[in-house]
C-alpha cells in the first residue's frame, strides 16, 4: 500500500463516511519502525483517546495525522476523501485542528487575537485589524463553550492555566472542520483545571466533532473517552470502548504484563 494523493474516491461500499479513518498508518525513521500498521476510525462527535507508555509511538501518530510527519505507507482518509498533507499548514488548511500540552499561545497578545493567530480579520479596502469582530466572535465562541474569563479582550497572560487551555481548545473548535487532536492537553494542571477542561472537551463533543486525545491519566480515558486504542513499542495492541474494558486491562496491554 502507498500513499495516494487527495482523492474523492469514496470508501469502500457500506463504510461511513467518519470525519477521520486510518489505514495501515507505518512509519519508518530509518531502521526503526515507529509505527506499524496503525487503523483506526473516528466518528461524528465521539472522543478516542489514544495511550500507551513513553516512546510507545502516541506523539508520532499525532504528528503524521497534523501533517508535521509524512507516513512511510498507509492512508489517511478525512471526511471520506484519501487525503496527503504537505505540512502542518496544509493540514490546518484540510481542517485538523491541535491543541498541545504547551498551548502555542501568545501571552501578551489578548485572548481574541490568539484565537485569530496567524488568521486574522481584516477591514476591506485598507487590511487593518478587525479588532471588534474578532472579539466578537470569539466571546460568542467562549460563552458557547462555558470558557470562563474575564472577557474576549482579556491579556492572556492574566488567565490561569485551566482557562488557557479552554481558550486553545476553543481556537481548535473554530477552525477544525470536524477532527481536533489533543497531545495530552491537561497534563500540566490540577484537579479543579483538569475537570473544567474535561467538560469544554465534552462539549466539543456536543458540537460534533470527532476529538482524538492522547492521554496518560487513566481516570481520564474513562471518565471522556468513547473508545480507547493502545499503542506499545509502535504497534497497535487493541481498541476497545470504554465499557468493554478495565482499567487493570489497559494497564497490561500497555506494558505487556497480565494483572
Amino acid at each position: 500500500m502507498t500513499i495516494a494523493d487527495t482523492t474523492s474516491t469514496p470508501p469502500a461500499s457500506g463504510r461511513a463516511v467518519n470525519p477521520l479513518r486510518l489505514d495501515g498508518i507505518t512509519k519508518h525513521f530509518g531502521g526503526i519502525v515507529a509505527i506499524k500498521r496503525f487503523d483506526l476510525e473516528i466518528e461524528t462527535g465521539e472522543i478516542v483517546a489514544l495511550v500507551g507508555d513513553n516512546g510507545a509511538g502516541k506523539s508520532t501518530l499525532v504528528k503524521i495525522i497534523s501533517g508535521l510527519y509524512q507516513p512511510t505507507d498507509g492512508e489517511i482518509w478525512l471526511n471520506g476523501e484519501r487525503t496527503t498533507f504537505r505540512d502542518a499548514s496544509d493540514a490546518r488548511n484540510k481542517g485538523v485542528e491541535v491543541v498541545y500540552q504547551d498551548l502555542a499561545l501568545v501571552d501578551l497578545q489578548p485572548v481574541y487575537m490568539n484565537l485569530f493567530l496567524g488568521r486574522e480579520l481584516r477591514k476591506k479596502p485598507f487590511g487593518i485589524l478587525d479588532r471588534k469582530e474578532m472579539a466578537t466572535r470569539t466571546q460568542a465562541l467562549v460563552d458557547e463553550l462555558d470558557v470562563r474569563i474575564p472577557s474576549a479582550k482579556a491579556a492572556l497572560s492574566d488567565l490561569s492555566g485551566g482557562q488557557r487551555q479552554g481558550i486553545a481548545i476553543a481556537r481548535a473548535t473554530h477552525w477544525s472542520s470536524s477532527l481536533v487532536l489533543m497531545d495530552e492537553p491537561t497534563a500540566a494542571l490540577g484537579v479543579a483545571e483538569t475537570a473544567k477542561v474535561e467538560e469544554t472537551i465534552l462539549k466539543l463533543k456536543a458540537r460534533g466533532a470527532a476529538v482524538l486525545i492522547v492521554s496518560h491519566n487513566m481516570e481520564q480515558v474513562f471518565r471522556i473517552a468513547d473508545r480507547v486504542t493502545v499503542l506499545r513499542r509502535g504497534t497497535q495492541v487493541a481498541t476497545k470502548t470504554v465499557a468493554e474494558t478495565t482499567h487493570n486491562e489497559l494497564v497490561s496491554m500497555i506494558t505487556g504484563l497480565t494483572s
